[in-house]
């Protein structure tokens, strides 16, 4: 019996211990890189948006953006032209959710737009982003807290954002 190999239980045990030191590390990483991932595609989702909002004025609308504030999504009339990609026009892309409003131009007034993305779901380990965004007619992204005080009100032209902090 003196020459039998392989690892004792102890030594198992060992082992398995420093595999959940090891995983206890790293899935918090691994969840918080995920959430920054999702937002930093946010960001680059209303920036897309914003784009196509622009050409779809210039080239569609007569100098209207797509939708409208009494309740209809603009980035349906962006798919639908090809200006966004059909997962962006279906309202949600890397857990976010994407909504595009705006009021038409009168004779007084230019027209005003506003984009907005929240996380589908803002806490807990399965959290898809902790911020939201929302971009006025000047494409200035701000950003909050979810739940936090940004909002935005049509006074016209500009739309003026309060609350949030601007990060472009």
């Amino acid at each position: 019996m003196k020459n039998q190999k392989g690892f004792s239980l102890i030594e198992l045990l060992i082992v398995v211990v420093i595999i959940g030191i090891i995983a206890a590390i790293a899935i918090p990483n691994l969840l918080a890189s995920r959430r920054a991932a999702n937002e930093g595609s946010a960001i680059s989702s209303i920036r897309t948006i914003y784009g196509a909002q622009q050409t779809y004025a210039s080239t569609y609308g007569s100098g209207n953006y797509a939708g409208n504030l009494s309740g209809g999504n603009g980035l349906t009339a962006l798919s639908s032209v090809n200006l966004v990609d059909s997962t962006l026009g279906s309202f949600t892309k890397s857990g976010y959710v994407f909504a595009t409003y705006a009021t038409p131009r009168s004779d007084i007034q230019p027209a005003t737009l506003i984009i907005g993305a929240t996380p589908t779901q803002a806490t807990g380990v399965t959290a898809t982003g902790a911020r939201a965004f929302l971009a006025a007619t000047d494409g200035v992204i701000y950003s909050d807290a979810v739940g936090g005080s940004m909002s935005w009100v049509n006074t016209g032209a500009p739309i003026v954002v309060t609350g949030g902090t601007a990060i472009q």
